[in-house]
C-alpha cells in the first residue's frame, strides 16, 4: 500500500482483518505494577542530533535536539511506572551492539537531566541486546512487584539487524503466553527525517497467538497527545465513556456499545466498507477503514522449534526493506 492512513483522533490505532475493524481509542492509561525503560540510539547517525559536547557546545550555534525529547518522555513515563523511576540506556554504541546505562531517572530529575549523548557512537544500529537486556531487567524485576514491562526505543535510522529482532521477538511472545514472562511491550519512537518506518511498520505489524502485538510505533514529530506514546498499553477492559454507536458510510448501525464503550473498539464491516463514524456524547468522529496488511496475521513456528535467534546481522550488512501499512 502507498503511503499512511490517517489516523484521525479520537483514535491512536485502527486495524483491519478481514471484514474486522480494531480501534483504539487515544486514552492515558494507568498500569498496575508497570516497569518502564527508555533507549536512546546512540549510533553515530545521532551524533549532530545531540550536538557538540564541552565548551563547543557553549559556543557552537547548534542545540541538542534530543535532548528536549528525552526530557519530556522520561518526565511521562516515570509517572507510570511503578516505582516512578525510568531505566535510561544508550544503545547501538561503540561497535554497534554495545549498551551505555545512565541510570534509573525519576520524574523531577528529568526536567534538568542532560543528554550529552553516549560516549562512544556506534558504527551500526543493533537492536537485538537492547530487547535482551529490556528481557533480563524484567526478569529480575518480577520478584520486586513488577507486573508488566514497556520499553520505548529512540531511533533515528534503519536497523542493522532487523531479521534478528524479529526472531527474538518471536521467542519472547512465546514465553509471555506460556507465563514464562509479564506481559511486555516495545515501543519505536522515530525521530528525525531518516527514520525508516516501513522497517518500523512491518516489525510492529507482525501478531503473535495468545498474546497480540508486542510492538507499536510513533514519531517524535507528528505526536499530538503524551498518550499516543503508550496506546500500546490500552486495553478493551478501560472504559473512555458512557456508551457509543458504531455506522458505517451509510449511516447503517455497525455495533452498538450500551453502558461503557472500551477503549478498545472491535466490530465487523461490510467487505466493500471504506470508512466507520464513532457517536459518542452527539459528536461524531470519522475514521477511513485502513487496508488489510499482508502481514498483519503471524503464523507461528513450530512449537517444538525453540531455535534461538541467530547472531546480529554484521554491521556491514544492508538492512531489510518491506512494504508501508497503517500504524500501531
Amino acid at each position: 500500500m502507498a503511503g499512511h492512513e490517517v489516523i484521525n483522533r479520537p483514535f491512536s490505532d485502527v486495524h483491519r482483518m478481514g471484514n474486522k475493524v480494531v480501534a483504539t481509542l487515544l486514552h492515558d492509561p494507568t498500569v498496575e505494577g508497570l516497569d518502564v525503560a527508555l533507549y536512546m540510539d546512540g549510533s553515530a547517525s545521532m551524533e549532530n542530533a545531540y550536538g557538540p559536547r564541552g565548551i563547543l557546545a557553549k559556543l557552537a550555534p547548534v542545540k541538542n535536539q534530543v535532548e528536549p525529547q528525552m526530557q519530556w518522555m522520561l518526565e511521562y513515563l516515570a509517572n507510570k511506572d511503578r516505582d516512578g523511576k525510568v531505566r535510561v540506556t544508550y544503545w547501538a554504541c561503540g561497535d554497534g551492539t554495545q549498551l551505555e546505562m545512565v541510570g534509573d531517572l525519576t520524574g523531577p530529575q528529568a526536567k534538568g537531566y542532560r543528554f550529552p549523548g553516549p560516549r562512544s557512537y556506534g558504527k551500526a544500529t543493533v537492536m537485538l541486546p537492547v530487547l535482551r537486556d529490556f528481557v533480563a531487567h524484567i526478569k529480575q524485576q518480577v520478584g520486586e512487584g513488577a507486573k508488566r514491562g514497556l520499553a520505548v526505543i529512540i531511533t533515528d535510522s534503519q536497523l542493522n539487524d532487523a531479521h534478528d529482532v524479529t526472531a527474538y521477538a518471536t521467542q519472547v511472545a512465546k514465553e509471555i503466553a506460556s507465563g514464562r514472562l509479564p506481559r511486555i511491550n516495545f515501543v519505536f519512537m522515530g525521530v528525525g527525517e531518516h527514520v525508516d518506518e516501513e522497517q518500523m511498520e512491518e516489525i510492529s505489524h507482525t501478531t503473535y497467538p495468545g498474546v497480540g502485538h508486542l510492538w507499536c510505533h510513533r514519531h517524535a514529530d507528528r505526536m499530538e497527545e503524551m498518550a499516543e506514546l503508550v496506546a500500546v498499553l490500552v486495553d478493551e477492559t478501560m472504559t473512555v465513556a458512557a456508551g457509543g454507536t458504531v455506522y458505517d458510510e451509510q449511516g447503517q448501525v455497525l455495533k452498538v456499545y450500551e453502558g461503557r464503550l472500551p477503549a478498545v473498539l472491535e466490530f465487523d464491516i461490510p467487505p466493500a466498507c471504506k470508512r466507520f463514524t464513532l457517536e459518542v456524547a452527539g459528536q461524531r468522529f470519522d475514521q477511513p477503514v485502513p487496508e488489510e496488511h499482508e502481514d498483519e496475521d503471524h503464523h507461528d513456528e513450530d512449537e517444538d522449534e525453540d531455535e534461538k535467534p541467530q547472531a546480529a546481522t554484521p554491521p556491514a550488512a544492508a538492512p531489510s526493506h518491506s512494504r508501508r501499512g497503517h500504524r500501531h
